[in-house]
């Protein structure tokens, strides 16, 4: 499954930005979605996730209260909405996709997903 991550940009502190995850081949029918950035000379961290059913989320501290992760249904791509935005969300955003055994699953850590996009970059400026 390729991945395409898209919706980054520059924006300024306080602004909202939507991301979108979307398979180019398949749907993401039974794949988990997770979503984790990078910033410049940090590590990847994990962002949020999302299960295959789409009601079970769960989001990263750093985030919580400011981001949500969401999904129509199964089929449908995954998104991340970006509000109240700090210049430490400053980052390359990728999204990643894992089938997984159960509709209700959730993943946070990035060892647990297989298929990755290519990122995409979200500048906040001060």
């Amino acid at each position: 499954v390729q991945l395409q991550a898209s919706g980054g940009g520059l924006v300024r502190t306080g602004d909202s930005l939507r991301l979108s995850c979307a398979p180019s081949e398949r749907t993401f029918k039974t794949f988990a979605v997770g979503w984790f950035r990078q910033a410049p000379g940090q590590e990847r961290e994990y962002v949020a996730g999302i299960s295959w059913s789409g009601d079970k989320t769960h989001h990263a501290d750093a985030v919580k209260g400011r981001f949500i992760v969401s999904r129509d249904n199964a089929k449908s791509p995954a998104y991340l909405q970006m509000n109240s935005l700090k210049p430490e969300d400053t980052a390359v955003y990728y999204c990643a996709a894992q089938e997984t055994l159960g509709p209700h699953y959730v993943y946070t850590d990035s060892s647990q997903y297989h298929y990755w996009g290519q990122g995409t970059l979200v500048t906040v400026s001060s």
